[in-house]
């Protein structure tokens, strides 16, 4: 009996070292995955904000030079309204072909 319990210690002691292990492995995965996807997030929303932006300002231009074609500030803002109205409209009749895109691309970034 006694040749076995000092054979058996050894592996108790192997399993319990693999099991720590892999538990730090895990929350060395974990760490690294979250960190991975929260560093795309703010890269993404840097991105998002630039374009909303660029957007922003491309609107007022755009506004500015149609006031200007059309007569008064107020046309050209107008006119832009109505292109963005229209563009809304469109947008939600034609919802499908641009939810697919963007909810694929959602389930590329959570799953790479």
């Amino acid at each position: 009996m006694e040749p076995q319990k000092e054979t058996a210690r050894p592996i108790i002691d192997q399993v319990q070292e693999y099991v720590e292990t892999r538990a730090k492995l895990l929350k060395l995965e974990v760490i690294d995955r979250s960190t991975t996807i929260i560093a795309a997030l703010v890269v993404d929303l840097v991105v998002i904000i630039s374009f909303i932006l660029t957007f922003l300002f491309a609107s007022f231009t755009l506004a500015l030079y149609l006031g200007d074609v059309l007569g008064a500030n107020w046309k050209g803002f107008g006119a832009v309204a109505i292109i963005y109205l229209l563009l809304a409209v469109i947008l939600i009749v034609a919802k499908k072909p641009f939810e697919r895109p963007i909810i694929n691309v959602l389930v590329r970034k959570l799953f790479n």
